[in-house]
């Protein structure tokens, strides 16, 4: 009888080692879900997605079960190990005993089911909500003292263990895990979710056509300068001024002039005129997302920049705007071919009026964004003065050599990158960028 209760009690030993495991292993395993996946399964009618997300509805009940069953079978599972040790070895061993089921527990019981529910908890937390779940309802009465008592205690420290788990993500995190992805979200698709989560960040003044850019029609000139400019322009829509751009007319939609340049019409100015449309300014300092917001509420794709003093600074389209999210619907970027050189040591000869985050996200340098939006600019603002052709100078980890320059500006210059960002020199010799 002896030898039999012996059995007995090393098997239920072995019993309560993998319940102790399968508590640890499911409480590391279901707190270890993605939150957000665990939801998408759920929505998709995944049975195991189900029962896990009904476990962590109120993870103070979930916590509580998993705690209960775990300190009733590791104290249980202590009892019996010290019965086993008093009939085979006495009380003098028991010591010796107290330590090699510690071991056990610890091994068995905690650290190699934990570990394996890190690394799997899908494939641990689905399965075991079969059973933890009938659980959770049979430990209800238990469970509802110690968790009131415990909601008490935590009430001074303002702690609601009924909080949901699911926190909403802000920008940056949700950055991450679009980063995070890797080769589940194509390149193209994550850069086009950024420039996104970017619409809030960058302002109109980034974007923006430069007002020495800006091409438009001046109506005080000669009929026949305006109707030459008419018929050699490339643009859709057209600002048209008088005097300054200051002094904006109208907007003029290209498209509209086939009705006037018809065989034998006499036209002048005024003709055009009648074709125009009011003008629609924006401020400069408006981020992207607002500007976006601005054309669809007042159906316009074209706006002119203006700066506080209302004065024209430069123009915007929605094109523009789109752009920041989808990319450039050319197959290089807009400065490549006349603003960009690289040449065969992988320096990059840079015109003073390439845009600064253009050239960050064309070719994933760091230059600072958040003062000039030229490299003019930028040269300008950390010499303090125009300066001559040779002049070098150090912009963050970028060293810059002034190439050629007037009295005005800076009209191109060296960019050398750090050399982790330095291109492979090319072996054909000079070449465009993008070419």
């Amino acid at each position: 009888m002896e030898h039999y209760s012996i059995y007995h009690l090393v098997a239920a030993l072995i019993v309560l080692i993998v319940l102790s495991g399968y508590f640890s292993a499911s409480e590391t395993a279901v707190m270890a879900l993605n939150r957000y996946r665990l939801r998408h399964l759920a929505e998709g009618g995944h049975a195991g997605a189900n029962r896990a997300q009904h476990l962590l509805q109120r993870p103070d009940r979930f916590i509580g079960l998993i705690l209960l069953g775990n300190n009733f079978v590791n104290i249980l599972l202590t009892q019996i190990a010290t019965l086993v040790t008093l009939q085979l070895f006495g009380e003098l061993n028991l010591l010796v005993a107290t330590a090699i089921i510690t071991g056990v527990i610890v091994i068995f019981g905690e650290v190699m089911p934990k570990t394996i529910a890190a690394v799997n908890p899908e494939r641990i937390a689905f399965p075991s909500s079969l059973l933890l779940l009938p659980l959770l309802k049979i430990t209800h009465p238990a469970l509802l003292v110690l968790n009131t008592i415990t909601g008490f205690l935590l009430k001074p420290f303002r702690i609601d263990p009924q909080r949901s788990t699911l926190d909403p993500l802000d920008r940056e995190e949700l950055r991450t895990v679009v980063k995070e992805a890797g080769a589940l979200i194509p390149q193209k698709h994550r850069d086009m979710l950024f420039g996104i989560l970017d619409l809030e960040d960058v302002t109109v003044e980034d974007i923006m056509v430069p007002r020495a850019d800006i091409v438009a029609i001046d109506l005080d000139k000669p009929w026949v300068d305006v109707a030459e400019q008419l018929k050699t322009c490339r643009h859709t829509r057209v600002p048209c001024y008088r005097t300054s751009l200051e002094h904006i007319v109208g907007i003029l939609h290209m498209r509209n002039l086939s009705r006037l340049f018809r065989p034998g019409a006499e036209l002048d100015v005024s003709d055009v005129e009648a074709l125009l449309t009011p003008p629609h300014f924006v401020p400069m300092r408006a981020n992207l997302y607002a500007q976006l917001l601005n054309f669809q509420l007042a159906k316009q794709r074209m706006a002119l920049v203006v700066d506080e003093y209302g004065d024209v600074e430069g123009l915007v389209t929605i094109d523009d705007l789109l752009e920041q999210v989808v990319g450039k619907f050319t197959t290089v970027p807009q400065f490549a071919v006349s603003d960009v050189y690289r040449q065969s040591d992988g320096v990059f000869v840079v015109d003073g009026t390439a845009n600064v985050r253009e050239l960050n996200r064309a070719f994933g340098w760091t230059l600072p964004e958040h003062g000039p939006k030229t490299l003019n600019g930028l040269i300008l603002e950390a010499l303090e003065d125009i300066p001559d052709a040779g002049t070098s100078l150090r912009i963050a980890d970028y060293t810059i050599e002034v190439v050629h320059s007037n009295e005005h500006a800076v009209r191109s210059a060296r960019v050398f990158p750090p050399a982790h960002l330095a291109p492979v020199p090319d072996a054909a010799g000079d070449g465009r960028v993008g070419d």
